[in-house]
């Protein structure tokens, strides 16, 4: 194991969490703070400064420093973006407005789609096209792309972002107009290519994720130099690393120039911590389950492979870009309970957010969250948090929800249970699109509970969807940082190939899979990665003549034949049968795009084991409400205190820093030689 410190950093909207791992010692040290929302690089820098103090680290050991941020999300869905202008061919100007025509929800009349990022008055229009086969129709117009820097510049813009029609293909016209721009456009103008974000074919998404990332550009590089400095003041030396979406780490450097592939860093970086510990304890098919402070965050795990989509969206905008299967929703431990028009109790998506907090912070806020409806039934501590660092009140947490309770009707413990429930079960339409709707029966996977509210939430989420078995990692409030640890390298390389699978499919194939690898033999050596760390993995999307949408087959790191071919087409009518619930054998197939992850390997912490110790005994007795008024006098433990193979009686409350785990009565709780929980759930509960 290589020798210095390794961090791994996660900014949710409530809480930062630092995970530390010190391999020369087998140690792991974990670290909560509340985050700061105006400058989250500011409880990042007290933080770890705070972090290694007390664990008695140098910070300049520190050799590698992951981050996981919002920073991106978070900007695209408030618009204080940078000001960008988009350069296109001639007739395709409002095509960011036109888009494909599909209302956000079908039968809401009145909501308009959400205005995109370049106003028309800053897209500009230039004349050139190429076919789709690649012919030029009409020649670039080079004296009128330089005659739009000075209109540019006086737009005052501080990113433009090129996106020729079919440029996917035959990128030529776009890397001349931007070479144009640079040389006439002041150094502070940054010019962008769309086929130097993600070259694949629709137009519509290539031009819309260009220009989000375009539109991101100023205000990441800003937030990535406070973060340097902020960590640099306090001793730490190591270039951040950034993690993706689509999971794994990104150069600062390459963050800087594509700061878009980070935009749902957090929740991925937490799929891969949930991956790495459940792979190592004997647990594959998993659906993981993140509640934090503002959302919950779902995805599944088959084979102890998360799923990857390419569609998805960052506040109402399309985005094409592969990213692991993330659905998250507005339910978690801050989100506030409110009182529809219909008079219906309704939960989220607002969230009281670190300040001013759930009512039971004590902060000013004043709204009823899924937080202070814990805290009166008992589940959560009703005097402290992050143990003891943070004060709780469960007066104010009382009177927040009986404010809800009177204009309902009901008793402050009823409306309490109807919170929990009622974020449960969004909770479970959420589990429901990563596995029903994608083909997964939910009860032949555990559910992995964590976050900081993620164990709290999981019975019920896991009775509902018939769900059996619950395993808690040791340290659920921070696996997201902790997953940061267990990271690669990676980069995603795309090329759109669209041919049928027969004829010439083997010579189109081979031609773009000797263009992937010289770009990612480049991206090796940039990164400066030894041969030994270096892998790939080839798939293929693939899809049967006509249809819409693609489903990506994994392919070896060879050479195409069409022995190959012929296998590929059959892993495909399997993976299509998964999905839609059929396989049409008798049309022909179409492989439509050839991607390749390069993967930069580095060195993982150790994963440690429970030491030999006494069982655990309870530390305190409270009064917890389950599933219906009536209250348990229920032993409390403390999760450290906890020996391996230990069994936990039946009602238990766990707490912890960083979380708080329930077994319900009539479950079974035990505890396995990695210090995970392993919740098995009776059939009716107790």
């Amino acid at each position: 194991m290589a020798a210095g410190i390794h961090i791994g950093v996660d900014v949710g909207g409530t809480f930062t969490d630092i995970a530390i791992s010190v391999p020369a010692t087998d140690r792991m040290i974990h670290f909560k703070l509340p985050s700061t929302p105006d400058s989250p690089d500011r409880a990042i820098a007290q933080g770890v400064a705070l972090a290694l103090a007390e664990g008695g680290l140098e910070p300049g050991a520190v050799v590698r420093f992951s981050h996981g941020t919002t920073v991106g999300t978070n900007a695209l869905i408030q618009r204080r973006t940078g000001r960008v202008a988009m350069v296109t061919t001639e007739g395709f100007r409002d095509l960011l407005e036109i888009g494909r025509q599909v209302r956000p929800r079908m039968y809401d009349i009145h909501l308009d789609a959400p205005e995109p990022l370049v106003p028309r008055h800053l897209r500009f229009e230039v004349r050139e096209r190429r076919r789709a086969d690649g012919r030029v129709h009409q020649p670039l117009d080079e004296a009128g792309v330089g005659r739009l820097a000075a209109e540019l510049e006086r737009a005052e813009v501080d990113c433009v972002v090129v996106c020729f029609l079919n440029a996917y293909a035959w990128p030529e016209h776009e890397v001349r107009a931007a070479r144009i721009l640079r040389k006439a456009l002041p150094a502070s103008i940054q010019v962008l290519v769309s086929t130097a974000v993600y070259p694949e074919f629709r137009e519509y998404e290539r031009f819309s994720t260009a220009v989000l990332n375009g539109a991101l550009l100023t205000v990441m590089n800003a937030y990535l130099d406070r973060l340097t400095q902020g960590i640099r003041a306090v001793g730490v030396t190591a270039q951040p690393k950034v993690s993706q979406s689509a999971g794994g780490l990104m150069s600062v450097e390459a963050a800087r120039l594509l700061p878009i592939r980070a935009s749902l860093s957090g929740p991925a970086a937490g799929v891969q911590g949930a991956a790495y510990r459940a792979e190592i304890t004997g647990h594959r098919d998993l659906i993981t389950l993140d509640v934090g402070g503002t959302s919950a965050d779902v995805s599944l795990l088959r084979g102890g492979r998360p799923s990857v989509v390419h569609d998805h969206e960052i506040a109402g905008l399309p985005l094409r870009l592969p990213a692991i299967d993330v659905v998250a929703v507005g339910a978690g431990g801050g989100s506030i309970a409110w009182i529809d028009t219909d008079d219906l109790l309704k939960v989220g998506p607002l969230s009281a957010g670190a300040v001013p907090g759930p009512a039971c912070y004590g902060l000013g806020g004043r709204a009823a969250t899924v937080t202070d409806a814990n805290v009166v039934l008992g589940r959560l501590n009703g005097e402290q948090l992050l143990d003891g660092r943070m004060a709780i009140r469960r007066d104010l947490a009382e009177a927040a929800v009986a404010t809800l309770a009177e204009r309902l009707g009901l008793t402050v413990v009823e409306t309490a249970l109807g919170i929990v429930r009622v974020s449960a079960a969004t909770v479970v339409k959420a589990i429901r699109r990563v596995s029903v709707e994608r083909g997964h029966d939910p009860a032949d996977f555990a559910l992995y509970a964590f976050g900081g509210a993620g164990p709290l939430f999981a019975v019920e989420v896991a009775r509902d969807l018939g769900i059996g078995r619950i395993l808690v990692p040791p340290h659920p409030g921070i696996l997201c940082a902790e997953g940061l640890l267990n990271c690669d390298l990676v980069s995603d390389f795309v090329r759109t190939v669209q041919v049928p699978g027969q004829g010439e499919t083997v010579t189109h194939l081979n031609a773009l899979r000797h263009a992937l690898q010289h770009e990612v033999a480049a991206w090796f050596a940039a990164e400066l990665l030894p041969e030994a760390a270096r892998a790939v993995a080839w798939a293929v999307d693939m899809r049967y003549r006509g249809q819409n949408f693609e489903i990506r087959v994994a392919s070896l790191d060879a050479p195409f034949d069409p022995a190959r071919c012929q296998a590929l087409i059959g892993d495909f009518h399997r993976a299509h049968e998964q999905v839609y619930g059929f396989a049409a054998k008798d049309q022909v197939v179409e492989f439509v795009n050839l991607g390749v992850r390069a993967i930069g390997r580095l060195e993982k912490p150790p994963l440690p084991k429970l030491g030999q110790r006494a069982p655990g005994r309870p530390v305190a007795t409270r009064e917890v409400v389950f599933d219906s008024e009536l209250t348990l006098a229920t032993p409390v433990y403390r999760r450290d205190h906890l020996a391996a193979e230990q069994a936990i009686a039946a009602p238990a409350v766990i707490e912890q820093l960083d979380s708080t785990t329930i077994v319900f009565p009539g479950d079974r709780c035990t505890v396995d030689a990695w210090g995970n929980l392993l919740l098995t759930l009776a059939e009716e509960p107790g």
